[in-house]
């Protein structure tokens, strides 16, 4: 099925001449309009513009397309416009990608506070990024950073990879194996364990064995469960053994129904990132998004002064 966004962007091109002018007036990247454009061709078989010097000049086929197309989708962007206009003076809608846990665990208490409309995605970060790249997102929280022009990337916190456990497992046993500084007892007794994984995504324990082991962990996880979440609803007081960041299990931690085991022989820090487009009408929006991730996943000043320098701001 043919996605109306791609006829979107065809008539701004048509209307504007030029890929840059269509994605100035759309507020998205100039690849996005080339990746809607080259869609909507193979979807439709024939080719829509003729790139010139200076101009993108339509084809017969384009022209018959443009005068198909052009008052159906006039008319969608009127039923937008008052459909928002009558559901509440003109609330901005803005689209944000990150993992399920720091949605639920930081933005989740404040969504009936925000005065915009918030569409919500989850999913694999590079995929979040292209998304955001091509205009389909306005907001992403990211551990991961790609090297797109178009997208402007803001550290702000960071999060360690620990390794937890059930407040009921003894741990001793593990504890003063890796003292010795023995990897391979170390290994053999976690591989003995239970564990917890998530559904989708095993980067974290991945990172953590290759990180600690040089190697991949050569077992399954017991019990595969639907997010982090659900892995410290499931150990808290009780036995499991999980690869967790730490900001989402502070609180359980504090209470004593979860135990920190072991950071690793070197502790594995990812930065956390704001991203967003360099061109966006949302400005306003996404600051004060930004703030509520702040105020909740706040880290020193010093630190933050580290971040940016990492990173040449």
């Amino acid at each position: 099925m043919v996605n109306l966004e791609w006829f979107r962007t065809f008539k701004a091109i048509y209307e504007t001449g030029s890929l840059t002018s269509a994605a100035n007036k759309l507020y998205i990247s100039q690849p996005g309009v080339s990746l809607h454009l080259n869609s909507l061709e193979a979807h439709v078989g024939n080719k829509l513009f003729d790139r010139g010097t200076r101009k993108m000049l339509p084809t017969e086929y384009g022209n018959m397309l443009y005068n198909s197309i052009v008052d159906a989708v006039k008319k969608l962007e009127e039923a937008e416009g008052h459909f928002y206009r009558n559901a509440d003076s003109v609330r901005p809608s803005i689209s944000i990608g990150m993992c399920f846990e720091t949605f639920q665990y930081v933005l989740e208490p404040f969504i009936s506070e925000l005065p915009f409309n918030l569409i919500t995605k989850f999913g694999v970060y590079q995929d979040m990024l292209n998304d955001l790249d091509k205009g389909l997102l306005d907001f992403v929280i990211s551990p991961q950073k790609d090297e797109t022009f178009n997208i402007q990337y803001t550290p702000f916190s960071k999060e360690r990879l620990i390794l937890i456990a059930g407040s009921k497992n003894d741990v001793s046993g593990f504890k003063e194996v890796v003292n010795t500084g023995n990897t391979e007892t170390a290994e053999d007794w976690l591989n003995k364990q239970v564990w917890f994984g998530t559904t989708g995504d095993m980067e974290h324990l991945r990172n953590f064995w290759l990180h600690n082991f040089k190697k991949r962990a050569d077992f399954k996880p017991n019990y595969i469960v639907p997010n982090m979440s659900s892995i410290i609803r499931c150990i808290s007081g009780k036995e499991g053994f999980a690869v967790i960041p730490d900001f989402l299990c502070r609180k359980q931690l504090e209470k004593g129904n979860i135990q920190l085991v072991w950071e690793g022989f070197s502790p594995i820090e990812n930065t956390l990132y704001f991203a967003q487009r360099k061109k966006t009408i949302y400005k306003k929006e996404l600051a004060l998004l930004q703030d509520v991730f702040l105020k909740h996943m706040a880290i020193d000043v010093k630190d933050q002064i580290l971040l940016l320098q990492d990173t040449g701001k």
